[in-house]
């Protein structure tokens, strides 16, 4: 399946705009996002005459350090190259998203964390049989995931798909304009079109899994992915042969202290929950995050992650510490 869309609707002036209402949303107050607008248009204007002249060149990126869940190495776009990202998001995304298998959960309209443990749990029930076999489930995610995408790698996968040489062009200035580290490798953290990205680089893998090794219990969520079987030998074989594709296809390798074959009866950790056969409790660790980061602003937000679990003892120690009716 090729793509079909051409350069000149992503950088046309009225797909610049869309953008632009999409990207200002929850942004209005700002800084660097006030002072765009005051000369949106004129911007706009600007960025759309480099990009038909092929004059455009990315922008440095601002770094800085988030502590949240574990430290991570955010880079953050100028306001002009974050709104390019978002036009160039808005045409490849509904292309992309339909070449994507149904498990893939991350960055992805209508999926997400709480369809991806719902998904969790539908498949665990299928393979425990009613709890009458024993359920294994593997356990992996990539090491150094963002900070290990190969540029060349990706360009290639891309080309597959998108014959249009000035979309191409665009694409690998995006691409090519983060280098924090070793040359041609890595994308950053804080860009909207490295969600798409890397789900594109990803469903290389997610095939490989399907259609390869013929998984019909599989679910990926970013980096982190489980297969379930009730044959714990048989998971534990399929550990190489998935290391060596993600090695061998896409230059990534296992997080060696992050693999693991349990059962759903000792609870499996995925996503932030230690999954059993018929519930699922919060994570240890992120019960305490939650507890230390928990106010009266968030504090309805975190009442919505605790309903999709067995919680109803934090829930009542939340509603004690906050004065809130019980059942809130």
């Amino acid at each position: 399946m090729k793509f079909t869309h051409t350069f000149d609707e992503i950088i046309s002036t009225e797909n610049l705009l869309a953008a632009w209402s999409e990207f200002v949303r929850g942004k209005r107050k700002r800084r660097d996002v006030q002072e765009f607008q005051l000369l949106l248009m004129e911007h706009i204007l600007s960025l759309r005459n480099d990009l038909c002249n092929k004059n455009y060149l990315h922008n440095p990126y601002q770094h800085f350090k988030v502590f949240e869940p574990k430290e991570r190495d955010i880079h953050k776009a100028t306001v002009r190259d974050r709104l390019l990202h978002r036009a160039i998001y808005r045409v490849l995304y509904p292309f992309f998203d339909q070449t994507f298998i149904y498990d893939s959960y991350s960055c992805r309209l209508e999926k997400g964390t709480h369809r991806a443990l719902n998904r969790f749990r539908s498949l665990a029930a299928w393979v425990c049989n009613g709890n009458r076999r024993t359920c294994f489930v593997l356990k992996c995610d990539i090491r150094k995931f963002f900070a290990n995408i190969d540029h060349a790698v990706l360009l290639n996968i891309l080309a597959r798909s998108i014959p249009d040489t000035d979309i191409f062009w665009l694409l690998k200035e995006i691409i090519g304009s983060f280098n924090p580290g070793t040359v041609g490798k890595g994308l950053p953290l804080g860009n909207l079109t490295s969600q798409l990205f890397v789900n594109i680089y990803m469903n290389e893998f997610d095939r490989f899994v399907k259609h390869t090794l013929n998984e019909k219990h599989y679910i990926r969520y970013a980096d982190d992915f489980v297969i379930f079987s009730q044959n714990k030998n048989y998971l534990t074989l399929l550990i190489p042969r998935i290391s060596n594709f993600l090695y061998e296809k896409l230059h990534l390798k296992l997080h060696p202290d992050k693999i693991f074959i349990k059962t759903i009866v000792s609870g499996v950790d995925f996503l932030g929950w230690v999954h059993f056969p018929v519930h699922r409790v919060l994570r240890t660790t992120t019960k305490r995050r939650m507890l230390a980061r928990v106010n009266e602003q968030n504090i309805s937000s975190y009442f919505g992650l605790l309903k999709h679990g067995n919680t109803k003892k934090l829930q009542c120690t939340l509603s004690t510490i906050f004065d809130i009716p019980h059942g809130f």
